[in-house]
């Protein structure tokens, strides 16, 4: 295969989610602003080859989508939905929790790395977008209620393999992610309760492991332009 033909493959649906996996790092990191988020979000889910999917995210520090073989590394990394260090009773460690709220007006913000996530957690984003990562967090009980209000912007809610989650989201003219519901929980891990309501924006949940092993997982969660329907 020559590098001309590579722009001419046809794109999964794997690729394109990668590419809105970057989007929304950038938007919530303030490298994009709502509707330069919104413009490459559309382009992103009409894009139908590589060569149509590189250019969405040229600009921005991480990269989207990568032909062949790069493609082959990252789905050989799914394999295994396992944590493999299976320490859930060291991470379950009582307390209060390190934060119990963040906020995003026309703006972004990340809760991500060593934090310990409280029994409830409240995230509010108004014409931004916030990352709720939970991959290398402690819990400060067996069950954590997340709770997500997106006003015309978006969240995304990061569990690392083995977490139960169960969602509970209400969505008006946008929606919350359920396609990680239903996974069996491993042996002693935390249940996370994504709640809340979405209001044309919407909360993504994804389940990737813990980025320590420099292990990317494909990411399945959806935002909201998947829930109305582009």
């Amino acid at each position: 295969m020559t590098d001309d033909a590579v722009p001419d493959l046809r794109a999964s649906d794997a690729d394109r989610e990668r590419v809105a996996e970057v989007l929304r790092d950038a938007l919530a990191e303030g490298r994009l602003d709502m509707a330069e988020f919104e413009e490459r979000l559309d382009a992103t889910y009409r894009a139908r080859t590589y060569g149509e999917l590189t250019p969405i995210t040229r600009d921005l520090p991480a990269a989207g989508v990568a032909p062949p073989p790069a493609l082959s590394l990252h789905k050989s990394a799914a394999r295994g939905d396992a944590d493999v260090d299976g320490a859930w009773a060291g991470r379950i460690v009582g307390g209060e929790g390190s934060s119990t709220w963040a906020v995003a007006v026309m703006s972004g913000f990340q809760r991500r790395g060593r934090w310990t996530v409280p029994r409830r957690f409240t995230g509010f984003a108004f014409w931004g977008g916030g990352e709720i990562d939970l991959r290398e967090a402690d819990f400060a009980a067996g069950e954590a209620v997340i709770n997500c209000v997106a006003i015309m912007g978006g969240m995304n809610v990061v569990v690392p393999p083995g977490v139960e989650v169960v969602v509970r989201g209400v969505g008006i003219m946008g929606g919350f992610d359920h396609r990680e519901q239903g996974v069996p929980a491993a042996p002693g891990a935390p249940r996370v309760v994504v709640t809340g309501f979405a209001f044309w924006g919407g909360v993504g949940v994804e389940r990737k492991r813990r980025r320590n092993r420099g292990d990317r997982e494909l990411s399945r969660g959806r935002d909201r332009h998947r829930h109305l329907g582009h």
